[in-house]
């Protein structure tokens, strides 16, 4: 985090990434003294309702985050910066996105969290667009250019207000992530019940292991012994508001719709009280770990791994008939999962899985015969991305391995 006093005093003169948070209520014209150097700007958690023209000044300017502020219209000016790639306006109030205001080498787009219910048709005119956020919005269509996006990888559109399946997203050549749960395309009145319903005063809440956009997973304990349930739990208490994926009602549905999988975290009950949505699930034993960290800005929909990281030929070989007999799973019951990737991924040193984050989950059982197979489709393609980044950590000594030349030819067709 930097200083408004900083940027005034010179003090930040030729750095390439630039954040302030400070309640700003307009631009800080400071922030053009960096032109040749600022790559990327956040700016996110301020007051912000507009963004000068001089911004197209910044040359070099390939990201720009502001989210939490209260913007109500996409500044055009974005559209008029010559190298910007990554344009994040989560969670603001913007009802309008002008069609001037997409930049022509336009990449990835995060509209999460907005009052948008139309987009510009330049938008599918973006030849270069891989990743598409637009959950938590109010569209009721997508623009039909979106069929030209040859380049779109992953598409968050939930929790909207779509009445169809958009056709021009289902034919892409390269979809491979696709969340679309919580539309009134794709919603269901079937509440699953297909495990107990418990009171939250059953457990107390521990450790905090981890948390996501929908929720905060805890280890927790049982406040009376319990002849029913393990004695190891963990709780994921979800957040009640729409994520980046969807709303949290969709991912406990997903979950239990899904049901039990030896390479997936068991639910065992959930909590279904006013303002308190939970799910109870087996605690999973220490020795496992992350088997891939999430996409950066240069790999944008592909997984990234810890340098030196490498798995052997047996290993990976291991991982990935576990994760085919998932995807099985998931298609048996009619769920796409969204996000199948190694970093939602834990594995331990016998390269054994359980996969989870059903964040972005859909239960797809509404659709037509042939939009269901196109939807197994897109998931097969993530399917083989998350093979192919395996075997770009191979052990050396496998890489001629006829395991190894299987698994290529394999994601090849």
């Amino acid at each position: 985090m930097h200083t408004l006093s900083q940027l005034k005093s010179g003090e930040l003169i030729g750095i390439q990434y630039l954040k302030i948070s400070e309640n700003l209520t307009s631009f800080p014209l400071e922030i053009l003294s960096l032109a040749d150097s600022l790559e990327i700007l956040d700016l996110s958690d301020n007051q912000l309702t507009s963004l000068p023209e001089e911004l197209m000044q910044l040359k070099m300017l390939k990201i720009i985050f502001a989210s939490n502020n209260l913007f109500e219209t996409l500044p055009e000016v974005l559209g008029q910066c010559p190298n910007l790639e990554m344009v994040g306006f989560k969670a603001n109030k913007i009802n309008q996105v002008p069609e001037n205001a997409l930049p022509a080498k336009l990449r990835w787009l995060i509209l999460t969290d907005n009052h948008i219910e139309t987009l510009p048709d330049t938008l599918g005119e973006r030849s270069r667009l891989q990743k598409l956020a637009l959950a938590g919005n109010r569209l009721t269509h997508l623009p039909q250019t979106l069929a030209q996006s040859t380049n779109l990888e992953l598409v968050r559109i939930s929790a909207n207000q779509l009445e169809e399946c958009p056709a021009q997203l289902l034919g892409l050549p390269k979809l491979a992530w696709f969340a679309f749960s919580g539309n009134p395309f794709s919603q269901s009145d079937v509440s699953i019940k297909s495990v107990p319903e418990i009171p939250s005063s059953s457990f107390t809440l521990q450790k905090v292991l981890g948390q996501g956009a929908s929720g905060i997973i805890s280890k927790a304990t049982w406040n009376e012994e319990q002849a029913t349930f393990p004695s190891d739990i963990a709780v994921k208490v979800f957040k009640g508001e729409v994520t980046s994926d969807g709303y949290p009602e969709d991912e406990l549905q997903a979950c239990l719709k899904v049901g039990n999988h030896p390479n997936l975290i068991q639910s065992l009950a959930q909590v279904n009280e006013k303002e308190y949505l939970a799910l109870i699930m087996n605690l999973i034993p220490d020795h496992y770990s992350n088997l891939g960290l999430p996409p950066c800005f240069k790999s944008c929909t592909r997984d990234t791994f810890p340098q030196g990281f490498t798995l052997s030929i047996e290993q990976i070989d291991k991982i990935v008939v576990q994760m085919e007999n998932v995807f099985t799973h998931l298609h048996a019951k009619q769920v796409c999962h969204g996000d199948l990737y190694a970093h939602n991924t834990l594995f331990d040193e016998q390269a054994n899985i359980i996969f989870g984050d059903f964040g972005a989950a859909t239960i797809y059982q509404m659709l037509t015969a042939e939009q269901q197979v196109q939807i197994k489709l897109i998931e097969q393609r993530a399917l083989h991305h998350f093979i192919d980044d395996l075997l770009t950590i191979c052990a050396e000594e496998d890489l001629r391995s006829e395991k190894f030349n299987l698994l290529k030819q394999q994601i090849a067709h």
